[in-house]
């Protein structure tokens, strides 16, 4: 795993650390006001100053001449580069975990500086002013020389000044008033010291201080050095709470969803904060000549939030990314990293089309439970193949986006067609015309020029035929034919067409069942089902229930033209508890109808529709399952649930230190959820 980072310590005291950064900051030499003005003139007039040795510091000179070659105009007064009221309303969102570090040490400070004639700044990494503190007269008069929020004053805009010249050096400096490189600030001192991330070091901002009177005195130095070492201690505070927050949102969800080892946990600003060791060792192969460090900003989020279309973000596979969020809020996301090896056909042609086809049928797919994402992972690794494919799963499960998935997890160019037949939407004298195609004049109702089957049309692509236990016994050799000849025969027609189709069938049933009973020809479905993957009913997908009702909210809402629905605690209680035997479809129905029929946009108990209730009444009576269908493993499997969900509970409140309203918000639920639950787990045990 990776390291955390490195941990300040706190002291009351100066370290010797910061004693040698205010030795550097005075530079050991003397100053006089009248003599350094006269080396400034001079060295506008000639680009060097004159003046006797060791009156102009060495970093005060070298900061002149880079003043002078960035073009900043010696006369200005302050800075001439302000930001607009938005762009300082988005500076403060972007760095308010800076803004928040600072907080108690502003507050501090402006206690200490109230009538000292002197005020407090802190800056981002470019040096613009993002919060001010202090005597109230001098942060008034500040805005003379625009030392304000949303000034710029990087040392390329407003020359030698505290600010700029400690984000050059990355020291802190002292510059007293007449070592200013612009004319308007040389009756100002200010003392600038660089906040460095904890993360990996590099600068993110300045704390200076700065007031017209001279106010250089070594304490003073050492305070505003002490201010930028608290402020970091603050940061670290921070990165820790969210590291731990991030890494316990990212297991929940790798654990919730069965995904690999190979993570790295990113926050909002799209900065590496964690990472697997696996994943470093695929992002090595994945891009050669480069490792994964900590703070690498890997993705640009611009202002802190998750965008509306991932896939606009350069350099990364936004299909192995995924927002984590915390109450509702974005903090970060996770970039999952898979092994090298076989990717999807979709992913190896580098055709936009097929990539982003494969996109949407993943995104399709709602639902983060290990059972789910174990088929979706075997479907797509069955799609690299040309094998026949078999979907079983129950009336509901989506057994559709399944079949699409097939179809776009083998894309090359984008364009291969996707033909779905169901063969028990028609009657029996008619599905072999539909399916195979006929001759003209074949049989009566035939077109006099013929036409293409189901299987000519998908020539080249995907053929999902739905339903295939419907098919007539009398038909299926002819399917069975063409799947070992690879070729098509007209009804009514001798000639074989070649054909290059890919075949998924779906069923509701068991077709081994089915072949076992003589209803189903076996030899047709051992053909067919030599690859079979199971679609997991919606009672087996834990945790998937809360997220299909959000994304069906959104999506009805939305073409409706209504407001989303708001579900009452209680109602999510029976909606979790219930059984769900017409699966995926069954909550689409159901939030479509209370988003048609309910009086309001508040869902209570008396909205939903009466044997729903009575479903779940049953279930709470009887202390088991719901009527309905059962694989006769279920109530070991319930138990098995209900025991890690108490372990998960128990070690989280251990982990809040007993404090529930705490343990609740990391767990993602309410209070009375989590008082519920407590109290279900004593009754039991």
């Amino acid at each position: 795993m990776s390291k955390p980072p490195v941990e300040r310590r706190s002291t009351a005291l100066p370290s010797q650390e910061e004693e040698d950064a205010v030795d550097h900051a005075t530079d050991g030499a003397s100053y006089d006001a009248s003599a350094t003005m006269k080396a400034w003139e001079n060295f506008l007039d000639r680009g060097r100053p004159t003046a006797p040795g060791g009156l102009i510091r060495g970093v005060i000179e070298q900061s002149w001449q880079r003043s002078a070659v960035s073009g900043v105009d010696p006369r200005g007064r302050g800075s001439d580069l302000i930001a607009s009221a938005d762009e300082v309303d988005g500076l403060r969102r972007h760095h308010g975990g800076l803004l928040q570090a600072a907080g108690k040490t502003f507050q501090r400070l402006a206690d200490i500086l109230g009538e000292t004639a002197t005020m407090v700044v802190v800056t981002d990494h470019r040096g613009v002013i993002i919060e001010t503190a202090g005597d109230p007269h001098i942060v008034n008069a500040a805005h003379d020389i625009r030392l304000e929020i949303g000034a710029n004053w990087g040392e390329g805009v407003t020359g030698t000044n505290g600010i700029g010249t400690a984000l050059v050096t990355g020291k802190p400096v002292y510059v007293r008033a007449a070592e200013h490189f612009c004319e308007g600030v040389k009756s100002w001192n200010c003392i600038g010291a660089p906040i460095r991330s904890p993360l990996d070091g590099s600068i993110v901002g300045v704390v200076d201080f700065s007031g017209p009177q001279d106010i250089f005195r070594r304490h003073n130095i050492a305070l505003g050095i002490m201010a930028a070492s608290h402020i970091e201690l603050a940061l670290a505070d921070q990165l820790r709470v969210e590291r731990m927050q991030l890494l316990e949102l990212c297991l929940s969800r790798l654990q919730s969803g069965g995904r690999g080892d190979g993570f790295v946990i990113l926050d909002r600003q799209g900065r590496v904060i964690h990472h697997s060791d696996s994943a470093a060792v695929r992002w090595r192969h994945a891009n050669p000549g480069t490792e994964l460090r900590l703070g690498d900003q890997l993705v640009d989020f611009k202002g802190g939030i998750w965008p509306e279309n991932v896939s606009d973000i350069p350099g990364i596979d936004a299909q192995r990314m995924e927002p984590l969020m915390h109450a509702g809020t974005f903090s970060g996301a996770v970039l999952l990293l898979e092994p090298t090896g076989h990717p999807s056909p979709a992913l190896r042609s580098g055709t936009n089309a097929a990539r982003s086809t494969l996109k949407a049928a993943r995104e399709a797919i709602i639902g983060e439970s290990s059972v789910l994402i174990e088929a979706i992972e075997r479907t797509e690794r069955a799609a690299q193949g040309r094998s026949a494919i078999l979907l079983e799963g129950e009336t509901g499960v989506g057994k559709e986006l399944f079949t699409r998935l097939i179809h776009a997890a083998g894309l090359t160019t984008g364009k291969e067609p996707f033909v779905t037949f169901n063969c028990g939407a028609i009657s029996k004298e008619l599905l072999g015309g539909e399916l195979f195609g006929h001759a003209p004049g074949a049989f009566t109702g035939a077109t006099r020029e013929g036409r293409a089957g189901r299987f000519e049309l998908a020539d080249g692509g995907v053929l999902s035929l739905d339903e295939i236990g419907e098919m007539p016994l009398e038909l299926q050799p002819y399917l069975l034919r063409i799947l070992e000849e690879n070729a098509v025969y007209r009804i009514g027609e001798g000639r074989p067409r070649p054909i290059n189709v890919r075949l998924v069938a779906s069923t509701n049933r068991s077709l081994k069942a089915e072949a076992a009973e003589g209803r189903f020809r076996k030899d047709l479905y051992f053909r067919i089902g030599a690859v079979k993957i199971t679609i997991p009913p919606l009672r087996n997908r834990h945790g998937d229930i809360s997220l299909l009702i959000h994304h069906f909210n959104r999506q009805v809402s939305e073409a409706h033209g209504t407001g989303p629905l708001r579900f009452q605690p209680a109602v999510l209680d029976l909606l979790e508890r219930y059984e769900w035997p017409g699966n995926v479809r069954e909550v689409r129905n159901l939030v479509e109808s209370l988003s048609l029929m309910a009086t309001g946009r508040t869902i209570g108990v008396d909205d939903l529709p009466e044997d729903f209730v009575e479903e779940v009444q049953h279930l709470r009576d009887a202390g088991g399952s719901p009527a309905g269908p059962s694989d006769g493993g279920g109530a070991d499997e319930i138990a098995r649930i209900d025991e890690a969900e108490r372990r998960l509970i128990e070690r989280t409140l251990v982990a809040s230190g007993g404090n529930t309203s705490v343990a609740a918000d990391r767990l993602g639920i309410s209070r009375s959820t989590l008082y519920r639950k407590l109290q279900q787990y004593r009754a039991r045990h």
